[in-house]
């Protein structure tokens, strides 16, 4: 693949927003929020996290069709994107500024975070259709290419906001609670450097007619109802969303609940960040090695081979005892979770029409964020209710289990055919 100008720009938005994913969702808040916001104990600040990320992932869920079809009515996936990704940055920005103990404004500003970060990857998403200029093979490669440079540089800022919290005299600040708060605004001010790129120099095609806000939102709701019936129509993509339902669920669940998980545990928070950024670092070249093996047994099959490995790694997760077994299991979860997030978005694009990537890539979304409402929810309550944090890590692989089924059930090429008849 030839990486030009546009295909660079697009995938460096992943770069920018990752750093959130890696500072924030999975690094610093859940460490944060347990010592520094929340009075609460580890069984209510797990409910109180998990009970965050499925907020702010129904918000999303809920607008994302909606919004996909009027950004393709009115050819506005850039300002939607600029729109939420303001949002995530202010808020992001925003956490620095809250005091200890005061929590419910630490949720308060993370669900919102979330909810930008969340909503801007709908319209990034559907981006791509143009970059990759509707071929299959380039599609794989720019997935691949923007989810490896988001784990680089997503792992990059972390690791500086970790040798800042780890020394933070040597960056000029008093201590490690007011290194932690700078990170929050480095990953605000990462994020809209590196998106400036995008907005420059990708473009998307322009529709025939304007429409007034009022008319786009008409013809938005008009297409929606087309789109789910379309949907319905073309049963391959149906079941294929019910399958990335459940196993997207999975791998989200454990990229948001594993630290908190591993400091249930007892694990030091040097030993949770250290292995963060093996899983950072080893997902960056992985992303792209999967793709390669993609390519060799077919996308389809790579994502069995994922489903697979993410079960045995919940699995093992059970039994978890020591640092060294949860740097062990980051290894492995580095290994497979770029790849299966980079072949599903690759693979979906093989599965709808064109035209309509704004629409299909809302429902892809909105069930990506449902799926994610479930997977923190099914953790927190169980949690709740066994008094357990291992039993409740475990009913993840329930998730696993049915996206692999749903998955079984896709046939590829009868997709590709429907897709051209629409």
């Amino acid at each position: 693949m030839k990486i030009n100008k546009k295909i660079l720009s697009w995938s460096l938005y992943d770069w920018a927003n990752s750093a959130f994913a890696t500072t924030v969702l999975a690094g610093f808040f859940p460490t944060f929020f347990r010592s520094y916001w929340s009075t609460g104990d580890s069984v209510d600040t797990t409910f109180y996290l998990g009970l965050a990320s499925s907020i702010s992932s129904l918000v999303v869920a809920v607008l994302a069709p909606f919004l996909g079809a009027i950004a393709d009515k009115t050819s506005t996936k850039r300002k939607f994107l600029l729109f939420f990704s303001f949002i995530g940055i202010i808020m992001t920005g925003s956490l620095s500024l809250i005091q200890s103990g005061n929590w419910p404004m630490a949720l308060m500003f993370f669900i919102l975070a979330s909810i930008g970060w969340s909503g801007g990857n709908l319209f990034y998403d559907s981006l791509i259709i143009g970059v990759a200029e509707q071929d299959e093979k380039m599609c794989d490669d720019v997935s691949a290419l923007g989810f490896s440079l988001g784990y680089i540089g997503g792992g990059l800022l972390f690791l500086i906001n970790v040798l800042m919290f780890k020394f933070p005299e040597s960056f000029g600040f008093p201590n490690g609670i007011v290194a932690v708060k700078a990170s929050f605004l480095s990953v605000a001010i990462w994020w809209a450097i590196f998106s400036i790129p995008l907005f420059i120099f990708v473009k998307e095609p322009k529709v025939d007619k304007k429409l007034s806000i009022l008319g786009a939102i008409k013809a938005g709701l008009s297409q929606l109802k087309t789109t789910f019936k379309e949907i319905q129509k073309l049963k391959v993509v149906f079941t294929f969303l019910l399958a990335y339902f459940f196993y997207i669920d999975g791998v989200d669940t454990i990229i948001k609940m594993s630290v908190n998980y591993g400091a249930s545990l007892g694990f030091k928070s040097e030993s949770l960040i250290v292995a963060l950024l093996i899983t950072q670092f080893i997902a960056f070249p992985a992303v792209l090695i999967f793709n390669m093996i993609g390519r060799k047994v077919g996308v389809k099959n790579s994502l069995y081979g994922a489903i697979f490995a993410y079960s045995l790694i919940t699995i093992a997760g059970l039994f978890m005892q020591n640092e060294t077994h949860f740097y062990i299991l980051a290894i492995f979860i580095g290994l497979f979770q770029g790849g299966v997030q980079a072949a599903s978005r690759s693979y979906f694009t093989r599965l709808i029409p064109k035209d309509k990537a704004g629409e299909f890539f809302g429902f892809y979304n909105m069930l990506g964020k449902s799926a994610a409402i479930l997977g923190p929810f099914l953790v927190a309550i169980v949690t709740k209710l066994t008094g357990s944090n291992r039993v409740g890590m475990i009913s993840i692989l329930l998730l696993f289990i049915l996206g692999f089924i749903f998955l079984k059930r896709v046939n590829t090429e009868k997709g590709k055919e429907l897709a051209q008849i629409l």
